[in-house]
């Protein structure tokens, strides 16, 4: 799935829910009389959030990938700090939100963790360096992906209605033809393909005639 805004990032949404259970924990009176460890905690808290977002703004692969670790490091922070309120006297009473929020915090990491890691192994050098070229094959190569799924769909969609495998795969593999040639990453969109514009028929009942399926295509 492609994201275009920050706030659609499952990840960031995560490191929002985050920093508002911290906030919410430092609303309890132990906090009260220990402001710096209160400023710290909340300030580590946002920041997950913030690098997160400031990283995919940037427009490229390589800034993001800093910045995710940023983040990263802050929710570390975040955890390194609820360990040691774990350990003072002042907040046993608050033992069951700590280890909630410490296992929130383990999440936040390992889900940037796996982005990162993603990041290391892609060719592509973020939206800053995209020209019309890239653009259009980066377009191409998703709608044909797609045409693929559908093609998946087809196939699904006869087999729950009792299509014999035989005629199942006659029409798969005809429409893969018919679409492959017109669907390749330099070729022209999915979208502007006829056989697209046929694929719902394959989801007709079991009652209708093989000659009449092989004839969609």
């Amino acid at each position: 799935m492609t994201y275009e805004r920050f706030e659609q990032l499952p990840v960031w949404q995560a490191a929002v829910k985050l920093g508002q259970q911290v906030y919410a924990l430092t609303k309890y009176p132990p906090f009260r009389r220990q402001h710096s460890l209160r400023d710290q905690i909340e300030r580590a808290a946002v920041s997950v959030s913030n690098n997160i977002a400031e990283g995919f703004e940037r427009g490229t692969t390589q800034e993001l990938l800093t910045f995710l670790y940023i983040a990263r490091g802050s929710a570390g922070e975040v955890r390194s700090m609820l360990c040691l309120l774990e350990g003072i006297s002042e907040f046993s009473n608050l033992k069951s939100e700590i280890s909630n929020l410490k296992l929130e915090a383990e999440r936040v990491s390992r889900q940037l963790r796996v982005w990162a890691d993603s990041l290391q192994n892609t060719n592509i050098k973020g939206q800053r360096y995209l020209d019309d070229k890239v653009r259009n094959r980066e377009k191409a190569l998703r709608d044909r992906q797609e045409f693929l799924r559908e093609l998946e769909q087809i196939r699904r969609g006869a087999a729950a209605r009792g299509i014999p495998k035989w005629l199942q795969s006659h029409i798969i593999q005809t429409i893969h033809r018919k679409g492959a040639a017109e669907h390749r990453p330099s070729g022209p969109s999915v979208r502007a393909c006829p056989v697209r514009r046929n694929l719902s028929q394959a989801f007709r009942p079991a009652s209708a005639r093989a000659g009449d399926l092989i004839g969609l295509i």
